[in-house]
């Protein structure tokens, strides 16, 4: 029997579903591990662990393990989308407008002024210690985790559930399975059409793994004449100029599926299709501006049937 709970955290719609005969009285605590994590990675909340360590620039910080993971992964991230998906982007979006929770961002700014990055700085500058879990930020380097912590966030859930039967954890999009249902039945994953978010463009089937979608279609706003939105190029400092409205990637993990995709977005279509296709452990569905998809050629071996 499929199990569901549906809250908000992280400012996403947050769904767990676990296929088990008893509901583990863990489900109910999925609310209280998200809000923890938000106390430590939000840069919206001042007396976060993020925040600590971006303040206290030059000064060897040791931070908690769940913060390690992370940072972890982030080096993960910008290593392998050559530099394309970083956590150092809080200054460009500070820069571009997106300055508080987007709940409460304002969404139409006369404020055209924007001092151009050109220079994005690399997390080889930090220094980091993974034995003492110990870091170094030099002045003027910020750290912003909210492009990675969902998908991490989601695996952890989806880990800490396996114990009790098969689960699914959707976070705001990014999804961990933990392995098939349990008949040994795929779970069955809707794409959104962002043109209609209440129709679904495909079904898919997945047995283990992650699924990540990215994109520009929720989170934009107006500043002066032009439109922003919340993925930055490292190349520009600036919101990704791409003819890519979203991008889903089908991965062996949701952490590299989040990667992948929004390296796809930032490349474009042609590039970020022929950049996925250089790896056989993912798949993909693009959806561009004009409202035309292209799929990987692996793609279909995920289409529910």
């Amino acid at each position: 029997m499929i199990h569901k709970l549906d809250f908000k955290a992280m400012g996403c719609e947050m769904m767990a579903a676990i296929d088990v005969d008893f509901l583990p009285a863990e489900m109910e605590l999925l609310p209280n591990w998200f809000e923890g994590w938000e106390k430590t990675f939000s840069r919206f909340r001042e007396d976060s662990e993020l925040n600590q360590v971006n303040n206290w620039a030059g000064i060897a910080t040791q931070v908690s393990q769940d913060f390690a993971e992370v940072f972890e992964l982030a080096l993960y991230a910008e290593s392998s989308s050559g530099g394309l998906v970083t956590p150092l982007v809080l200054d460009a979006l500070l820069n571009v407008g997106y300055n508080q929770t987007f709940e409460h961002l304002k969404l139409r700014s006369e404020n055209s002024e924007m001092e151009k990055i050109v220079i994005m700085p690399s997390l080889t500058e930090i220094r980091w210690d993974p034995i003492t879990r110990t870091i170094i930020t030099p002045p003027d380097l910020h750290l912003d985790f909210g492009g990675i912590v969902k998908g991490w966030a989601a695996q952890k859930t989806a880990e800490r559930l396996s114990e009790y039967g098969p689960t699914l954890m959707d976070a705001g999009g990014d999804i961990a399975v933990s392995g098939t249902r349990a008949g040994g039945q795929p779970w069955p994953v809707g794409v959104a059409n962002p043109f209609n978010p209440s129709e679904n463009l495909e079904i898919i089937q997945l047995w283990e793994g992650g699924v990540a979608t990215s994109g520009r279609d929720r989170r934009r706003w107006v500043m002066g004449d032009h439109w922003q939105h919340h993925i930055i190029d490292p190349r520009s400092g600036f919101p990704a100029k791409t003819d890519l409205l979203t991008v889903t990637v089908i991965a062996p993990s949701v952490n590299k599926a989040e990667m992948a995709a929004k390296t796809c977005l930032i490349l474009g279509s042609q590039i970020g299709i022929d950049w996925l296709e250089t790896d056989e452990s993912l798949a993909g569905l693009f959806v561009l501006e004009n409202g035309q998809c292209l799929t990987s050629e692996r793609f279909n071996n995920y289409i529910w049937r």
